[in-house]
């Protein structure tokens, strides 16, 4: 048994030089400023208070937590109908469906988002579209709907990989004692195939929720620079501006919110298990 817990020792070294180091140093960061030759950085709260008294970077935050939650609602009335699709095939055709959702994803995500950049253009696929239905200078580029689209596109794999999970794992002996019982289809899904395939919903929403606040290259791309998202200010401050303690500081906040999240996630899902158990 020891031999064993000696394998963990690199796994935890991994850990405390790439996530725990950078993070302490972010933090650091965030709550300093520079100073003068004499005293190279001052300890300060002043980064924090910044962004908490700026409106445009709190409307910023906000937004970008509007459109995660847009994502993650579309992404869940999109990816809970096709799993469930899924997870009623049989097994071999099954298994051909998983590869043609994650298939996509062996390509790079950056390369993906620049190829929505020709479908969303003025000359691209989807203005065609739109002109045949009578709809001409639809500009769907470099506005929130593209930034929506992408950000649906990428993250909607992991959504239905999730709840195909939890609905495969569903006894089936279950579904027939309820048919078994005179309950209709309708009252099947609502009582025993919803409630059970709900630790994969709440498991979607967090890998959906997660990526979404925080992304940055998808608003910049497919937004060209108009569509600002908190990701976007990150990246800005510790790349064009160079103000790192700021950017740090944005960071920690980001970081609290999705540790806020996960959290909120778990207690969630522990409710559904306990009730599940009861």
């Amino acid at each position: 048994m020891k031999k064993f817990r000696q394998l963990v020792i690199p796994y935890i070294v991994w850990s405390v030089l790439m996530l725990l180091l950078p993070m302490l140093l972010i933090a650091m960061y965030s709550f300093m400023k520079q100073g003068n030759s004499i005293l190279p950085f001052k300890l300060t709260i002043h980064n924090y208070v910044k962004f908490f008294t700026d409106k445009d970077f709190l409307m910023i935050l906000l937004r970008s937590l509007l459109i995660a939650v847009k994502t993650t609602i579309i992404c869940l009335l999109l990816g809970y109908p096709l799993a469930y699709f899924i997870a009623k095939t049989p097994e071999k055709k099954r298994n051909n469906l998983i590869l043609l959702i994650t298939l996509p994803m062996w390509i790079n995500m950056l390369v993906r988002t620049y190829a929505w950049i020709g479908l969303l253009s003025n000359d691209g696929l989807f203005a065609w579209i739109f002109s045949l239905f009578g709809f001409k200078h639809v500009e769907l580029l470099y506005t929130e709907t593209a930034v929506l689209i992408g950000m649906v596109y990428n993250f909607l794999p992991f959504m239905i990989l999730q709840i195909n999970t939890a609905l495969t794992k569903i006894d089936p002996s279950l579904i027939e004692a309820s048919y078994d019982l005179g309950a209709s289809k309708k009252e099947t899904f609502r009582r025993v195939i919803l409630p059970l395939s709900l630790s994969g919903v709440i498991s979607g929403i967090a890998l959906v929720f997660l990526p979404a606040v925080s992304s940055f290259f998808i608003p910049k791309l497919l937004g060209g620079g108009q569509y600002f998202l908190i990701g976007n200010v990150i990246e800005n401050q510790f790349i064009t501006v160079g103000e790192w303690n700021f950017g740090s500081a944005i960071s920690m906040i980001m970081a609290v919110i999705m540790m806020l999240s996960m959290y909120l996630v778990r207690r969630i899902d522990s409710n559904n298990h306990q009730q599940e158990d009861e």
